[in-house]
């Protein structure tokens, strides 16, 4: 895997990570809300899952935000990782 690759799912996971502790929701609370796995969820979380489009979609949904909102700070979280 690309350094780039690895920064981008990394920083990624971050900002879900960070959205869902706002939330106060476990991984499995947000698998219920987004209607995917828990452990889908922790890969996600921890960089080694590259989730879809859709997915994505069912993330934001279930943290009652827009995908936009998830990513908004995506740039920011990779250069931070790249450095």
């Amino acid at each position: 895997m690309s350094q780039t690759k690895k920064s981008i799912l990394l920083a990624l996971g971050k900002l879900i990570k960070q959205k869902r502790k706002i939330e106060q929701l476990s991984q499995e609370q947000l698998g219920f809300l987004s209607n995917l796995d828990r452990t889908y969820i922790s890969g996600v979380e921890r960089g080694i899952r590259n989730p879809s489009l859709t997915a994505l979609v069912s993330l934001a949904s279930g943290l009652g935000i827009t995908v936009s909102e998830l990513l908004k700070d995506l740039e920011i979280e990779v250069t931070n990782f790249n450095e």
